[in-house]
Order: structure tokens, then sequence, then C-alpha cells
């Protein structure tokens, strides 16, 4: 949901934070957003991203692998707000997804593979949380797939008790004003139902090829401006004072090497996914040992 399109400047707080990440149903198909989403934040110490922490989630990856799992994941590196990792996962219902936890259960071996990589990958961590989202169709623009997509732009609202209604007609005049603008964005907004909230919670997840696209969004304030006329941006002034208690906006980098894809986007991209090892170098040729000159002379 680009609520970023419009600038702080006028007195508009609602902008994306990019929060979460997670693999679903759906977008292992890479054909849409998936019904529910669990999305896993791991908050890290200072020091402990980058390689560091790739190299104790390669056992998670190792795990699953070796396992043959038809569970799958995406994990993602943030590049603004704390240093943290979030990982999503996707299922088509909460009951699948209790189906998953008790394949894994069942498979001793695997289980005691993840126990053994928590506990290595918990020494770099200063806290971890997990949540349960399910899709509001109703308040998603223009979604697409994953094919290509590189970065993840997430806005978290928290919404004011008794304020629900509001809040969804404040996306829907986001939604109009983006479509009147012919901007060029897309957004799949969750809804809580499961994790730690003061109150009702939102995030709309952005997908982006590159961050030229993020300047692009941020470059159209005064086309949606234009597009929404005076009245409608005075109502989503109104109604940001009214229903919106707090909000964020962050982004997201996927790490492939923190993933666990479905074949289905290892074949759709090979050299993103799974990317082969650079060849080594080839090692030129010994020159032959010059002759003694004693030996020349014969």
């Amino acid at each position: 949901m680009k609520f970023s399109l419009i600038p702080r400047s006028a007195a508009l707080p609602l902008t994306l934070c990019l929060l979460f990440a997670a693999p679903l149903t759906s977008f292992a198909q890479m054909d849409g957003p998936p019904a529910v989403l669990v999305s896993q934040r791991e908050f890290l110490k200072p020091g402990k991203a980058g390689s560091l922490h790739e190299r104790t989630e390669s056992a998670f990856v190792k795990a699953m692998t070796e396992a043959k799992s038809t569970s799958h994941y995406f994990g993602m590196d943030s590049m603004s707000g704390p240093s943290r990792a979030l990982y999503f996962s996707p299922y088509p219902s909460v009951a699948a997804w209790e189906q998953d936890n008790k394949t894994v259960q069942k498979n001793v071996a695997l289980s005691a593979a993840l126990d053994r990589a928590v506990i290595a990958d918990g020494e770099l961590l200063t806290s971890y949380d997990q949540t349960v989202f399910a899709h509001r169709e109703d308040l998603s623009f223009n979604e697409g797939n994953l094919i290509g997509k590189r970065y993840f732009e997430i806005g978290r609202w928290e919404i004011k008790p008794g304020h629900g209604k509001e809040f969804e007609e404040l996306v829907k005049l986001y939604m109009d004003g983006t479509k009147k603008a012919g901007i060029a964005t897309n957004w799949a907004t969750y809804e809580i139902v499961y994790g730690v909230a003061e109150g009702d919670v939102f995030i709309a997840i952005t997908t982006l090829k590159t961050l030229a696209e993020a300047d692009a969004e941020l470059a159209s304030n005064k086309q949606f401006a234009d597009a929404i006329g005076e009245d409608g941006m005075k109502r989503i002034r109104e109604l940001t004072r009214s229903a919106v208690k707090t909000q964020q906006t962050n982004l997201y980098a996927i790490n492939p090497k923190m993933s666990f894809p479905p074949e289905e986007w290892i074949k759709a991209e090979p050299e993103f996914w799974k990317p082969k090892a650079p060849a080594a170098p080839k090692l030129a040729a010994a020159k032959p040992a010059a002759a003694p000159a004693a030996k020349l002379a014969n």
C-alpha cells in the first residue's frame, strides 16, 4: 500500500513499513499473495548480520533440503530500522500450517537438525517473534507475482480500537487515487490474526524489482494529489488522524542464501535462487626449468 505517495510535509503520516517477510502457498506458486502469511522476525546483535548470520541460516536450509521438505520460505535482510531478518512462510489456510507443523514433528531427523540450528542461530539474536496474518484482497492493489522481485517495502499500521471501518475507507481512497493517477505500484494487504499487538494491525507489502521504482513512487506525490483533488486530500487527513495510532515504513532485500524456495521459483530464476559457484581460476602451465649451463654446453 503505497501510502508513502503522500509527502510528510502534507501532514499525512501514513507511510509504508517493511517489517515482515513471508513465504505463502500463493507466493510459492508465484501467482499472487497467499491466504495466510506466517511471519518471523529475528533481531540481531550488533555486528552479527551479513555472512555470520547467513552461515547459521544455512543449517536450516541444509536440513530442509536433506529432508526433501515440502515446506518453503524466503528470508530478507532489513535495510532500515533495527538490524533484523524477516522470513515469510505461505499457506492456503491456518489448517495447512497445522499440518505442516505435524509433518516436521513426525520427522525425527529433521526435527533434531532444526533444533541444533535454532541453538546456533540463537547465539546471534537479541529477540525473536512470530505473527500470523490473513490476506485482505479487498484492501490490496494490483497484486502480482514475485518473478524478478528483489525488495520488499512493507507498511505497518496500528489502528485505534473501533476505527477499523475508517481505516478501510482510508485505504480505498488511496486505491482510488493511485488508480486515477495511473501510478505504477502494487501492494498486498494483510490483517493480524495471531501475534502480539495492542490493537488491530495491518501490513501492506509492496514488491520491487529495483529501488529505482521506489524513487519513481516518491516522485509521484503531486500526481496523486492532483488525481484525488482537494476534497480527497482533506478526507485522507481526517481519516488518518481519526483511525491511525502508529505507523512505520521499512525496506528489505530478499536474501536467497537464507531461503528455501520451491522448485517453481528456482526454475523461473535459477541464477538468483541457486547461482552457480564461480569457476576456479585456471592456473598457468608451469614453464620448463632452464637447463644448467654445463648441460647446454654439451
